[in-house]
């Protein structure tokens, strides 16, 4: 039988649901299309020998997504409450996997990507006003800050002008990408595709790799289902087509790259679509460049904040330590509480990993232990060293959302399963698959690192054992 706790609510009691299924897409695409297509390509290309190969290997990237949107797809429709992984791990292994999940995405994972994306358009905001970022660290901290500041006041606000602002930068977004693919396709010549070039880099893996990380974050929206209109049936168009949607756009910005750029001078640029805008926009091509990371960046953020939120709720509703988190306005009807905090861990983060100041002070508090500096340098920056640290820990709850859905068909065998994964048991052993490997590699990369990760979920294993975990509350429920 069914948990009650699976549909708690993340909004009021008789507040009804306002995510359409257009809103849920611009979740998927806000969140997944960040600066990855900006950055990764020339990488990617370098690891191949054809630029056709780099093309497949996006599409793959892709059809990997796919499969594990079906997998998030039935799950999702199975238990269509809020928190998504959340629900999942503590229904197959027990409440601690779920506390652990929330707990690793309020302390580092979630948090930190918020806090990595608005620095990414705290940067692009300083070129655009003339400024070096690595100059002026502060300054583009602040910018940072702001970023999110503004971004979790609109989410305050309500869900419907924290979707508002969602849907208004996915469209700006789509419609910026479509103009670099429109300068890409008319500045460019078939002769792009010709040339073969020797691999410049370990190969396919380290494409495979980045390719995923590009294409990270679609599985958020499952964070939401609650506040999805008919989720049974909205909740797999959602993830299906949004998957497919990120994919075309990859697939044929990737193709605009080629072709205006050719192969060569793809796998050495360090800014393609700066290089293919300025093809079009002359001297204006930095600018439109800026523009359209920075409407991505914050695109992110916004995707990211409203999902996380409503995870952090979650948490609060059904733990007595965490309860001041499950609290909501019910002016705004909005977890004002829950927005505060993930936006006060975000801002500290972007203080402490974006500043020379806060990575010395970081340092020396190692010091003070008896652990070594971190290697900041090596990992190109304070928040790429943040990610690498937490990725592994990233895919260790992947893997384990893939493997629950083998747990549940046999745990809840009876339970109404409105959408299934086709072709079982091939498809999730294709995503578990993946995600074994890219938990391999992550945890390679990462080495040391990993402590960014592990240490936050060791300090939650005793937080479990004394919060407080409440039973089901029908009445919380709405049943």
């Amino acid at each position: 039988m069914s948990s009650q706790n699976d549909l708690r609510p993340t909004r009021p009691p008789g507040q009804p649901p306002e995510l359409g299924l257009w809103d849920a897409l611009s979740v998927i695409v806000g969140i997944v299309v960040g600066v990855s297509i900006f950055q990764v390509p020339p990488t990617v290309f370098s690891n191949v020998d054809t630029a056709w190969k780099g093309i497949a290997v996006w599409v793959v990237g892709g059809v990997v997504a796919l499969v594990g949107a079906f997998c998030y797809g039935e799950l999702a429709t199975t238990y269509p409450g809020s928190g998504g992984d959340y629900i999942y791990l503590s229904r197959a292994f027990g409440p601690l996997f779920g506390f652990l999940f929330a707990w690793g995405r309020l302390t580092t994972i979630m948090t930190g990507n918020i806090a990595a994306m608005a620095y990414v358009f705290a940067e692009y905001a300083m070129r655009l006003s003339g400024r070096i970022p690595s100059e002026e660290e502060s300054s583009t901290a602040a910018f940072a800050a702001a970023a999110v500041v503004l971004v979790t006041l609109f989410n305050i606000l309500g869900l419907k002008t924290g979707k508002s602002l969602q849907n208004l930068l996915s469209i700006a977004k789509v419609v910026g990408l479509m103009g670099l693919l429109a300068a890409g396709l008319f500045t460019g010549s078939t002769a792009s595709w010709q040339p073969s070039e020797p691999v410049n880099g370990p190969g396919f893996g380290l494409a495979m790799i980045l390719v995923l990380f590009a294409y990270g974050g679609w599985n958020d929206a499952a964070l939401v289902t609650a506040d999805v209109r008919e989720p049974r049936r909205n909740m797999p168009r959602a993830l299906i087509g949004g998957t497919l949607l990120v994919t075309a756009i990859y697939v044929l910005v990737n193709i605009a790259y080629v072709h205006a750029l050719g192969f060569t001078k793809l796998r050495h640029t360090e800014a393609p679509a700066y290089d293919v805008l300025e093809r079009w926009l002359g001297g204006h091509g930095a600018v439109g460049m800026s523009l359209l990371v920075m409407v991505s960046a914050l695109g992110a953020v916004s995707g990211l904040i409203l999902t996380g939120s409503r995870l952090h709720a979650r948490l609060g509703a059904d733990y007595g330590m965490f309860s001041w988190l499950g609290r909501w306005n019910d002016r705004f009807h909005s977890p004002i509480r829950s927005l505060l905090t993930q936006a006060a861990v975000s801002l500290l983060m972007i203080a402490g990993v974006g500043t020379t100041q806060g990575r010395n002070l970081i340092d020396q508090s190692l010091h003070w232990v008896g652990v070594a500096a971190l290697p900041w340098g090596q990992y190109q920056g304070g928040f790429n060293t943040l990610v690498a640290g937490t990725t592994p820990v990233f895919w260790l709850f992947f893997l384990l959302t893939g493997v629950s859905l083998f747990v549940l068909r046999i745990k809840d065998r009876d339970r109404p399963r409105p959408f299934r994964t086709p072709l079982y048991p091939i498809v999730p052993l294709v995503f578990i698959g993946v995600c074994c490997y890219m938990l391999y590699t992550s945890v390679v990369y990462a080495k040391g690192l990993c402590l960014f990760g592990v240490i936050p979920l060791a300090i939650g294993v005793p937080l479990f054992f004394i919060s407080g975990r409440r039973p089901a509350d029908l009445s919380r429920d709405g049943m």
